[in-house]
């Protein structure tokens, strides 16, 4: 996802999503060290998604503190 879909979504969905996400991630890890994963750039787009929803949630608790 782009990190503007990403800033659609409310709070509370961005952290159900990066649960989400980190569940997946572990799951990708896990079939590619059994050898079951044939996409390894799933791993790599995974990390990244995690990466831009953590920013969006940043970008939002600082938006609030102020």
């Amino acid at each position: 996802m782009k990190a503007s879909e990403f800033r659609d979504l409310s709070v509370e969905e961005l952290e159900v999503k990066a649960i989400e996400l980190a569940e997946a991630l572990f799951n990708l890890k896990f079939q590619h060290a059994t050898g079951q994963l044939d996409n390894t750039a799933q791993l790599k787009r995974t990390r990244v998604d995690i990466a831009r929803v953590k920013t969006v949630l940043g970008e939002r608790r600082r938006a609030n503190e102020d």
